[in-house]
């Protein structure tokens, strides 16, 4: 399994504002990297996280519609990427809608090294906060692309089509209502 990241990929992933991970593409996707903004956002510290797969963020939401999303991406390797919300759970056991987007970053080989995933709570957004989030993911993404490429990784699919900001944060919002109501029954 390579754990070793490139030093100018790790620092430019290490200062985003973004919420970050990078996994592993062998094995179960353990994780090798989150920054600071992955830590605040799920109450985690990188030594609690680091080489487990994401889904222990899942807890028991069932997440069916998510999963299958998320399966047929990880099966579908010229699938560039995948951008879903997910019910996700605080080190607090504090719940909230995570709107997930990952793609693989290639070795200039082909061979996929690692899977990069970026993280946004939208259970309590705005619809404004939701669109500067993907101002801030299109940004880091634009950014990320050359340092990768100069450390001999592409990044695979880029953010061209943005979801319908008040679309997604209804369904987030559906989404813990409907989690908050099930631990209420």
């Amino acid at each position: 399994m390579e754990t070793h990241l490139p030093e100018a990929l790790s620092a430019y992933l290490r200062d985003s504002r973004v919420a970050l991970a990078i996994a592993s593409a062998e094995d179960d996707n353990p994780l090798l990297f989150v920054n600071q903004a992955f830590c605040t956002l799920t109450g985690y510290d990188a030594d609690d996280v680091l080489g487990r797969n994401c889904r222990m963020l899942q807890r028991q939401a069932t997440n069916e519609e998510a999963r299958a999303r998320l399966r047929e991406f990880l099966a579908q390797p010229r699938q560039a990427n995948v951008r879903t919300p997910i019910v996700n759970f605080r080190k607090d056991g504090t719940p909230f809608v995570n709107l997930l987007y990952m793609s693989r970053l290639r070795g200039t080989d082909g061979t996929v090294r690692f899977m990069f995933a970026s993280q946004f709570d939208v259970s309590r957004s705005q619809p404004d906060l939701l669109a500067d989030y993907d101002e801030q993911l299109a940004a880091t993404l634009g950014r990320l692309a050359p340092i990768a490429g100069d450390a001999g990784i592409v990044v695979e699919g880029t953010l061209l089509a943005i979801a319908n900001t008040a679309a997604t944060v209804a369904q987030a919002k559906i989404m813990l209502d409907d989690l908050n109501r099930a631990d209420h029954e």
